[in-house]
């Protein structure tokens, strides 16, 4: 059931973006995690704000595409930890990136992709005679 509207994803993430980008200070994260979670919260800011859908601006990137770019960031995020090796190092930081893959996918199962994206505040109606 696709229950997530293009608006409500669009709010979810500028929440994801605020939340990377407060986590270093949340999680007492410093050196590559820190690094990891400002250049997430960055190029999520951009993709959002470039995405075609009611609360991006620069609607460049189609919506159904921003869901493939946060599959493979889901796939990506539980992948990481493993990938560059910290699954030991640093637990919290771990279990940050694992649960935030797994919000990602939560998300983008959810949301309705097909949807119209675009908002209309009138219609072009020529009057019936």
């Amino acid at each position: 059931m696709k229950v997530i509207s293009p608006r409500m994803h669009g709010m979810l993430d500028y929440g994801t973006i605020a939340l990377f980008a407060l986590a270093p200070t949340l999680f007492d994260f410093d050196g590559p995690y820190a690094t990891a979670c400002y250049v997430l919260a960055a190029g999520y800011l951009l993709i959002t704000l470039m995405t075609d859908f009611p609360l991006g601006v620069m609607r460049m990137i189609p919506f159904p595409m921003h869901g493939g770019l946060e599959l493979v960031s889901g796939l990506a995020l539980l992948a990481a930890p493993f990938i560059f090796g910290f699954h030991d190092d640093n637990i919290l930081a771990r279990n940050f990136f694992m649960v935030m893959g797994v919000v990602f996918l939560g998300s983008w199962m959810l949301t309705d992709w097909r949807a119209d994206t675009h908002t209309q505040t009138h219609k072009n109606v020529m009057p019936q005679h």
